[in-house]
């Protein structure tokens, strides 16, 4: 307890702290209230005529203020008064001290059940939750009064385990106050908010009166809960019983529409809004424009958002924006930021992470370095980890991935989602090995838990890598985490499984997993694909659509890529002119680059170049490769050359495709060309990427680079590769040096093609295992004709099976026969 010369002291030392004009206003409204007489000597207020201290307390808008009027209550003789007391320690927790709200609380002599539920909901609602259920054990334990139903809904927010909540549900039930409306609401709501929407369920429905706010608690909690179809089912009920939605109801329904899918529901929601005017209410219009970007009906968000002239507000530009750029269509995305700008809206952190999205979309480089900006200047990277998780990620998605790495350096508390960007955006610019030394760094931190984000961000590296067993690892750690039935997690194991040459893994992990999306059957339909089993995939496909699954855009590029893997050139031009008549997808620049390599690489490079001519979109860089690849296997210089020009238009920095032009003049032997193109891209500082081939033997991953003679067992390998190549030649084996790319002496060219890559790895790994077990090798670049040729003797004289994942696709080589039938 506070003495009085203690408190006046408080007093006098708050006075002082404050500046004139802030001290002189609380005594001016003291004399103009009319109530002020005068203070006698001793400190004790005249008898005559008393402060109005209802107009003083409506002064009290800072903590020095009250501190100045609690002074002079306790001089006047009012601060004993309960009812005045406990104003104050409302006063003090309205303002943000807890800590005076406490003191003063505690110098309340015969405490009545509103001055502790006064307090506790001072802990609440300044977030001191574990001091708020104390409190609530002191007066249960002590007090002589007992909790009303004004006690128990702050006190039920407090909890921080159901465990909590299960013991405050015994003390309403004890005092008879669980129906009570406001209880059994709260009650449902801290169910919900510990995930048993069943229990809160059945307190809702045992509740012998529910208002509007108890059916929004309990369609609330069940959408909380992913209990989508729940909620709408209750919804139905509550309209059943003559109760009408309010816009609390339809700002929590309409998200839950949209995460079933039930776009006529939500449209009949939209209907209702309208009946009952409820359409200029700025939250029901923003829940909307939200339902309809997750339908992608975007006209219809536009048509909601123009309707809201007179109530926009910066959450209605956000929803716009967002809805424009998770639909894709950035363009629109920053046109409306524009416009936003220009009625004077200032963005926040949401608006950012939507505008950083869409310029990583446009490829707008100049773009990004002023949103870049924009945040250092705000400090909003140091301030929000989800800014600075959005510029991780759009600088990622530009390819600028050394100022992705610069900007997540920078952010001082990274979460998952950090650490997940930054993996992603390696493993999205071909760089797996640097995605999974940034993951090895993240098992080292205490604090951080991979999610199934980081699962489906690190699986991609490892299939890239073809790092079978980290892989298979990292699969144990996943269904330790009870992951392993997640479709996103469970088709990155699919897809890893399949590019490391386990089909059968792949295929039993299908059949493990849910398929009601369209996601893991592209992945299985792709990975087949990718093995040269076109009719496989085919035949899946129509599995797919005998299960109701609707395929989507994913789904065509991984049959026409199967189709274009096995030669199946009819059956592709089937599915092409499938995709828009039948299921209305509209083919992109991959579909149309899928198209033209299956009609080139089956022999048709005239077909596939009026093919490409008659394209409604503009040819990228996908759809000229596919022709300049083409080009060179059927060795067509003149329309190779036409490719290559169009390419360099289009994607000049690429050394790929300059590398594939000089080799169609190689294998024709125009060695001025060879050197007319090699200059060209010495001119432009580029540098053709070494071809590389890499074995992953006892948990470690060995890699050969062409020509390598640095590895410690170099002599042997070499020595084999004589070995096996002379038994191969007895049985027919003849060198093509049309693969040498080098205009080099005879005697040169066989030894130029004993030393390729993949004979490499081949060799060591015949040296390194047990006779007669598979062999699995990973190749950066496609394998040559000549290496394909040797691989199928080798695997023929050595009684082994051989893997070889090349840059596009799988060779299975068995008894002198590859998996591709000579047709890559």
């Amino acid at each position: 307890m506070y003495s009085l010369s203690v408190l006046l002291l408080l007093a006098f030392k708050g006075w002082r702290s404050i500046k004139y004009l802030s001290f002189s206003s609380f005594w001016c409204k003291l004399y103009s209230s009319g109530s002020y007489n005068e203070v006698l000597s001793n400190g004790v207020a005249s008898k005559k005529k008393e402060f109005d201290f209802e107009h003083l307390f409506h002064s009290c808008t800072k903590i020095y203020i009250l501190k100045c009027l609690h002074a002079l209550l306790i001089v006047s003789g009012k601060a004993q008064s309960i009812f005045i007391g406990t104003r104050l320690v409302n006063l003090y927790a309205h303002l943000g001290d807890v800590s005076l709200s406490q003191k003063t609380f505690c110098m309340i002599e015969n405490k009545d059940a509103y001055t502790w539920n006064s307090m506790i909901s001072s802990y609440v609602r300044n977030g001191h939750f574990w001091e708020s259920l104390n409190c609530l054990n002191e007066m249960l334990s002590t007090a002589d009064v007992k909790p009303d139903f004004y006690t128990f809904p702050p006190v039920l927010k407090a909890c921080n385990s159901i465990i909590d909540g299960v013991r405050i549900h015994c003390w309403a039930s004890k005092l008879g106050l669980e129906w009570d409306v406001f209880v059994a609401a709260s009650l449902v709501h801290m169910y919900c908010r510990f995930q048993s929407s069943g229990i809160a369920f059945r307190i809702f429905k045992d509740m012998p009166y529910r208002d509007m706010g108890c059916w929004n608690a309990m369609i609330s909690g069940f959408c909380q809960n992913g209990n989508a179809t729940e909620a709408l089912s209750l919804l139905d009920e509550m309209r059943l019983e003559g109760i009408k939605m309010d816009t609390v109801t339809i700002a929590v329904v309409l998200p839950t529409c949209a995460q079933l899918g039930d776009v006529v529901h939500g449209m009949s929601i939209h209907l209702y809004v309208i009946k009952h005017g409820l359409e200029l209410d700025v939250f029901v219009s923003n829940a909307l424009i939200n339902m309809y970007a997750r339908f992608g009906e975007l006209s219809y968000a536009q048509k909601v958002f123009d309707g809201m002239m007179v109530v926009r507000d910066l959450v209605s530009w956000n929803s716009l924006i967002a809805a424009y750029e998770q639909n894709n269509v950035p363009e629109k995305a920053l046109k409306y930021f524009q416009e936003m700008m220009i009625n004077g809206v200032q963005p926040d952190l949401l608006t950012l992470v939507s505008l950083a999205s869409s310029i990583a979309q446009t490829k707008s480089f100049r773009s990004c370095r002023s949103v870049h900006g924009f945040v250092l200047r705000r400090s909003w990277i140091q301030v929000d980890v989800i800014m600075g998780n959005a510029v991780v990620d759009m600088y990622a998605k530009l390819g600028l991935i050394h100022c992705s790495r610069k900007v997540f350096d920078e952010i001082p508390i990274k979460d998952v989602v950090s650490w997940n960007s930054m993996i992603t955006g390696y493993a999205q610019n071909g760089l797996a090995s640097e995605a999974i030394e940034i993951y090895n760094m993240l098992k080292e931190c205490d604090d951080i838990e991979p999610n199934q984000g980081t699962w489906v961000s690190i699986l991609p590296a490892y299939a890239h890598l073809g790092a079978l067993q980290e892989g298979t690892r990292t699969h144990g750690h996943v269904f330790k985490v009870a992951l392993n039935l997640d479709v996103f997690v469970s088709t990155s194991l699919i897809d890893l499984y399949g590019k490391c040459g386990k089909l059968d893994e792949a295929m039993l992990l299908f059949h493990e997993v849910p398929r009601m999306s369209s996601v893991p059957w592209n992945a299985i339909i792709s990975c087949h694909g990718i093995h040269g089993n076109g009719r496989v995939s085919l035949k899946l496909f129509n599995d797919m659509l005998n299960a109701g699954i609707k395929p989507d855009h994913v789904t065509f590029l991984s049959l026409l890529a199967a189709c274009s893997h096995s030669g199946l050139v009819d059956e592709g031009k089937t599915y092409f002119h499938m995709m828009e008549q039948e299921f209305g997808i509209k083919p992109g620049l991959k579909h149309y680059g899928c198209m033209a390599d299956l009609l080139a690489r089956a022999g048709g490079l005239e077909t596939a170049y009026q093919f490409i001519k008659n394209m409604p979109l503009q040819p990228d860089a996908s759809v000229w490769g596919a022709l300049l690849g083409a080009c060179r296997v059927h060795g067509n210089v003149e329309l190779g050359k036409l490719a290559s020009d169009n390419l360099f238009e289009v994607d000049p920095e690429n050394v790929g495709y300059y590398v594939v032009l000089s080799n169609i003049y190689a294998n024709y032997g125009s060695w001025e060309g060879v050197n007319e193109v090699r200059s060209l891209a010495r001119d432009k500082g580029l540098k053709k990427t070494p071809g590389w081939s890499s074995i992953d033997l006892n948990n470690k991953i060995e890699v050969f680079y062409t020509g390598n003679q640095s590895h410690p067992q170099c002599h042997e390998i070499y020595e084999e590769l004589g070995i096996l190549t002379a038994k191969i030649k007895t049985l027919g084996y003849t060198p093509d040096y049309t693969f040498v790319l080098q205009d080099v002496e005879e005697d040169e060219k066989e030894q130029i093609l004993t030393s390729h890559s993949e004979r490499l790895a081949i060799a060591y790994g015949i040296l390194s295992t047990p006779p007669k077990s598979p062999l699995r090798i990973y190749k950066n670049l496609r394998v040559c004709g000549d290496c394909h040729n040797v691989t199928k003797l080798i695997s023929k004289i050595t009684e082994r099976e051989i893997i070889v994942r090349d840059s596009n696709r799988f060779h299975h080589f068995k008894n002198g026969v590859c998996s591709c039938g000579d047709y890559w």
